[in-house]
């Protein structure tokens, strides 16, 4: 090899070095942004997001904000998150993902689980299969779901002609448009459903539960219930109410029956979703997912401090029993 040619190789490789340095100190690492009325970004989010290859801090860095239950505080939040220069956002249940959309049309939104009314008749989605606007996402099935939890618990409490709900304000909807799942389905299960509200306390709405005498209780899904889960579960063994919970995994820790989502998949489900949007996919293009396991599961233990006797043929449906 000539000399010159020699020398000129090494001066490109010396030149190619630094720039390629520079190329790769360029590369922009996304930031994801995590927006919840309760908790800090889950653990089942994270290792989703590791199971598709991102490395957090180095290939995805994510920003949390936790409003520790005061919904007033979510337009904040979500401000703060727009003025960190995120890409996108992930909002775990309604309130966060209604002040999500209400703040932004261009940054992406990734619903974690909409736990709300329809979608379409919200405002949020033009459709599920061609979402429009900046918002796709899992949709947790809610109506469809609660339904189904009634009638689960109408087989467990035969007895039950008068069914508790434990609801919530604050999050964003019409009073009447909360457990309208339940309200369609409870005549044809003929049973009157009675809406008991923890605006003062969960004491309170058992109060309440007590006082018309309601023979069961449907819990619904609410990040609020999910904190409170552990005093909710004493409440209905002190007060002997058998109730159903919104996840399996709520009748392991104590509840009597828990039915819902597994949230490991879903949350699978919207960390597909975030990779596809930071790979270059619009979400108005990317259909809203629904949840694709179910779980249910009945503690007998529950049910035999409650005095209660659950038939063989629901034992027999379910997914887990704790005996």
């Amino acid at each position: 090899m000539e000399r010159r040619t020699f020398l000129g190789m090494i001066a490109g490789g010396l030149l190619a070095a630094p720039l390629a340095a520079d190329a790769q100190r360029a590369v922009k690492v996304p930031r994801v942004g995590w927006i919840a009325p309760f908790g800090e970004l889950r653990a089942t989010f994270r290792e989703a997001m590791r199971e598709l290859g991102y490395v957090e801090s180095k290939t995805v860095v994510f920003e949390t904000r936790n409003a520790d239950g005061r919904y007033d505080r979510i337009p904040d939040l979500v401000a703060e998150l727009i003025t960190s220069k995120i890409d996108i956002i992930v909002a775990a249940a309604p309130p966060a993902i209604l002040a999500a959309k209400d703040a932004t049309r261009s940054i992406p939104i990734v619903m974690a689980y909409w736990g709300g009314p329809d979608l379409v008749e919200a405002g949020v989605i033009a459709s599920f299969t061609r979402p429009g606007g900046n918002v796709t996402g899992v949709h947790m099935l809610s109506q469809a779901l609660d339904a189904k939890r009634l009638e689960l618990l109408v087989q467990a409490v035969p007895a039950a002609k008068k069914v508790a709900v434990l609801s919530h304000e604050g999050a964003g909807f019409d009073p009447q448009l909360i457990g309208i799942g339940l309200r369609k389905v409870a005549p044809s299960l003929r049973v009157e459903l009675h809406f008991a509200p923890v605006a003062e306390g969960y004491e309170a709405a058992f109060d309440s539960i007590a006082r018309v005498g309601a023979g069961a209780l449907v819990v619904l899904a609410a990040p609020r219930f999910e904190r409170d889960r552990k005093v909710i579960f004493d409440l209905a063994a002190r007060r002997r109410v058998p109730a159903i919970y919104f996840w399996g995994s709520h009748a392991t820790e104590g509840g009597l029956m828990g039915y819902g989502p597994n949230r490991a998949e879903m949350d699978r489900q919207a960390a597909k979703l975030v990779d596809k949007i930071l790979k270059g996919a619009k979400p108005a293009d990317l259909p809203v997912e629904q949840p694709t396991k179910f779980e249910l599961v009945i503690n007998l233990k529950t049910a035999k401090a409650l005095g209660l006797t659950i038939p063989p043929a629901l034992l027999q449906r379910a997914d887990q029993v704790i005996e």
